[in-house]
């Protein structure tokens, strides 16, 4: 599992992405949503202000769907080369 420092600039892109908001970047985060949503590693209240994450590398599921660098731990959505 990585750590969260690690992951650092990923996460960072995720927070950019969340705030600055693009469709592009907006309808990948849904599609990734949905897959995680009925992921039985979901988790939710995993710590203030983050309602949703991931139990494999404990991302904010906010976050992580956004960052187009980042992928699925466990494969089941792709991190995007091209981001725009």
């Amino acid at each position: 599992m990585d750590s969260i420092w690690e992951n650092r600039e990923k996460i960072l892109q995720g927070i950019k992405n969340a705030l600055v908001k693009n469709s592009y970047v907006e309808s990948i985060a849904e599609e990734r949503y949905k897959i995680c949503a009925e992921c039985l590693h979901i988790k939710t209240n995993c710590a203030p202000l983050i309602k949703e994450c991931c139990g494999k590398c404990g991302c904010s599921l906010k976050f992580k769907t956004r960052s187009l660098d980042s992928s699925c731990p466990i494969n089941k959505w792709p991190k995007i080369n091209d981001s725009q």
